[in-house]
């Protein structure tokens, strides 16, 4: 029997509707990433989305435009996110570097286009957004450095960000990875080889 307290509980939020606007950015991101930025044009990007030029530039600028759009909200996610899984743990460095590699893994598995935009086109921005991101990827790199020096204090803050960066580039080999393994089964192997990486064990 439903009562009126369940009647009245609200449910959980619906899934937030993509606009064309996060369509057109998504193509634009993956023809970013197969072609180089140089190699795509607003035209290909239209044909692509099924967007003619003036609907395409009421949505953005242009190319730049597009590519600001893609790398300092996903800078901004990482940090938010980093913040977050430390904080869960605040007694406990093995268990926020567990959760820190784990939110990171599922990140660059969901987004592999995205990082290779950040490995190969971040320098096409302008030098205020691109400052941004720097900024913020500075910032997301000091949450892992603060667990790692916890867990190794052997290590000043140096070792331990020049480890940061070794972890961060197996997980964000996620480009280069073919589809021969599963996606599970691929992000435990990212996983085991981060925490070998950081830790030895």
């Amino acid at each position: 029997m439903t009562t009126v307290d369940q009647q009245q509980r609200p449910g959980p939020p619906a899934p937030r509707r993509r606009s064309r606007r996060d369509e057109i950015l998504e193509i634009a991101v993956g023809l970013f990433a197969a072609r180089g930025y140089h190699g795509v044009s607003m035209d290909d990007i239209g044909s692509a989305a099924g967007v003619t030029g003036p609907a395409l530039y009421h949505h953005f600028a242009g190319k730049e435009a597009m590519l600001v759009a893609a790398l300092i909200p996903v800078s901004e996610g990482l940090l938010h996110g980093g913040k977050e899984r430390v904080a869960r743990h605040p007694e406990d460095a093995r268990a926020a570097l567990a959760d820190l590699i784990e939110f990171h893994v599922e990140f660059a598995l969901a987004n592999p286009a995205v990082i290779a935009l950040h490995l190969h086109e971040l320098d096409r921005l302008p030098d205020e957004p691109r400052r941004q991101i720097r900024r913020l990827q500075r910032l997301y790199v000091e949450e892992w450095v603060g667990v790692l020096s916890t867990l190794r204090p052997e290590l000043d803050a140096g070792e331990a960000r020049v480890l940061a960066h070794s972890a961060f580039g197996l997980m964000n080999s996620t480009p280069f990875l073919g589809g021969e393994v599963d996606r599970h089964r691929r992000a435990a192997l990212l996983r085991e080889a981060t925490v070998h990486a950081l830790i030895g064990h």
